[in-house]
C-alpha cells in the first residue's frame, strides 16, 4: 500500500484504538505511535438500541459497534479540521464494516485503504509488515 508520509494509520477493534503515523515515505514506513484519542463509544447505530430479544445483539456486542462507531466520528472530525489529510484503517472485520457506516464523505475523499484485520495488541513492525503486504 502506498503511504505517503504523514499519512495516519487508525487500528481499532471494538474496544481499543492505536493511532500511528508515517514518518518515513511511501517506500519506507515507519510508524511511529500518536497520543491516544478520547472515544464516544456511546453512539451505537439506529435499530440496536432494543435488547432482550434474541435477534438483536447482545450488550457488549452493542458497546462494541458504539465504540467502533465513536471511532469513525473521531476520524470524521479530525479530517474536517484538517488534522488528517491521509488515512488508512485497519479494523476488525465487524467493527470496519460498523465504522463505515459513519463515514463522512470527507473522510471517504482522505481514506487511502482498508484492511479488514485485527491488529490491536501488535507490534508495530506487524502493523508495518501488514501494511506492506496490503
Amino acid at each position: 500500500m502506498h503511504l505517503p508520509q504523514n499519512t495516519v494509520i487508525a487500528v481499532a477493534d471494538g474496544e481499543k484504538l492505536s493511532l500511528f503515523q508515517n514518518e518515513g515515505d511511501a517506500q519506507n514506513v515507519k510508524l511511529r505511535a500518536m497520543p491516544d484519542e478520547d472515544i464516544d463509544s456511546s453512539k451505537i447505530s439506529s435499530g440496536a438500541r432494543h435488547s432482550s430479544s434474541s435477534a438483536n445483539p447482545d450488550d457488549s456486542q452493542q458497546e462494541e459497534d458504539g465504540f467502533g462507531n465513536g471511532v469513525a466520528d473521531m476520524l470524521n472530525k479530525q479530517v474536517l479540521d484538517g488534522k488528517i489529510k491521509n488515512l488508512v484503517i485497519i479494523a476488525a472485520p465487524r467493527t470496519l464494516g460498523e465504522m463505515r457506516k459513519s463515514y463522512h464523505k470527507s473522510l471517504s475523499e482522505v481514506l487511502i485503504g482498508e484492511l479488514d484485520k485485527d491488529l490491536t495488541g501488535h507490534s508495530i513492525q506487524d502493523i508495518e509488515k501488514a501494511l506492506a503486504a496490503a
